[in-house]
């Protein structure tokens, strides 16, 4: 079996954790994805069966579109509404204008210098830096340069902002959360992400999660995409 499968990750599973269940569900050697979802977020992750796997470099580094919510106010530790929160200014809600607030996010439009969170799968010598996020342990992340192509506020509802963001790979869209919140200079946290395209591949063309612990391998192989 060989192709692509776009698959609706459900909130609470690590992408690792739906590579393990097609493996074992239909017996499938060779399973990959084109590029991490967290386990707070949902949508769109791209699969990648057998010989496909070799597009890994080529699929994983596609833009991606996102819809996400933020919260005003506090900030947390892992950047996202899992972590552990200290709040920061509770008078967000009359404190702050809607002008303002789109005055702060047109300044993350375009390429941006971002330097990723310590909650992230990135390695240091060796190690993720998660892991070294929950030994205690603090290193010096450098910066990199993402792109935000488009940025557009879909609802302010304070101390809640929703908004849409198609950005390159690489972009964090909770440390973009983060760094808008500094901005604004409150602190803020993501609490919602959904993807909602990868590359080509729409929300439209994903499989919900539940349906696979139904299908056949034949029903399955109708499922995939190929280039």
């Amino acid at each position: 079996m060989d192709g692509i499968l776009v698959v609706d990750k459900p909130q609470g599973m690590t992408s690792h954790d739906v590579v393990d269940f097609i493996r074992r569900r239909f017996g499938l050697d060779h399973v990959g994805h084109a590029g991490t979802l967290d386990p707070l977020a949902t949508g769109v992750l791209v699969m990648l069966i057998g010989g496909f796997t070799r597009y890994f470099n080529s699929l994983s580094g596609d833009d991606k579109v996102y819809e996400a919510a933020l919260v005003l106010g506090a900030t947390s530790d892992t950047g996202d509404a899992s972590g552990k929160m200290v709040f920061i200014d509770k008078s967000v809600s009359t404190r702050y204008k809607i002008e303002t607030i789109e005055e702060v996010f047109k300044k993350f439009l375009g390429d941006i210098e971002q330097t990723p969170p310590m909650y992230s799968a990135i390695k240091y010598r060796g190690k993720k830096l998660y892991e070294l996020a929950r030994s205690g342990v603090s290193v010096k992340i450098e910066p990199r340069r993402v792109s935000i192509k488009r940025l557009e506020i879909l609802k302010i509802s304070l101390p809640e902002i929703f908004f849409n963001v198609a950005c390159s790979k690489g972009t964090y869209i909770r440390q973009l959360c983060v760094d808008i919140g500094k901005e604004l200079g409150c602190g803020a946290y993501m609490k919602d992400l959904r993807r909602i395209r990868s590359g080509r591949f729409t929300i439209d063309d994903a499989v919900e999660f539940t349906s696979l612990k139904e299908m056949t391998a034949k029903e399955l192989e109708k499922r995939l995409h190929n280039l």
